[in-house]
């Protein structure tokens, strides 16, 4: 005998050919993110404009005059980055609103 009165390492702990078993851990992959862009054209209102962005995109009103007229200096402009889910709700409200409104505004995302 050992003395501690179990059989083993002498650790106190039974010796009963136990391992630990280990788990490998998967990696979270992160998801695509898309860019929600609007496309500059000579019949949509500048207020329009900003209203969409105010509405659809929670732009203070500077912020978003400043993304209008970028958009209508460069042609296009970024309204935010969004996961794919999010990104084609916004296209989808922006376009349907454009519409219901009868401006020609178009409204894109393009994968970031």
């Amino acid at each position: 005998m050992n003395g501690d009165g179990e059989g083993g390492s002498g650790s106190g702990v039974p010796d009963r050919g136990t391992s630990l078993a280990t788990k490998t851990r998967e990696k979270v992959k992160r998801p695509n993110m898309y860019r929600v862009l609007l496309l500059n054209d000579d019949y949509t209102p500048m207020d329009f404009v900003v209203h969409v962005l105010q509405h659809y995109f929670n732009k203070g009103r500077d912020d978003a005059t400043r993304i209008m007229l970028h958009v209508h200096q460069n042609g296009v402009g970024e309204c935010g980055v969004f996961t794919y889910e999010v990104a084609e709700t916004k296209v989808t409200q922006v376009m349907d609103c454009a519409r219901k409104n009868q401006h020609p505004l178009q409204c894109i995302m393009e994968r970031n």
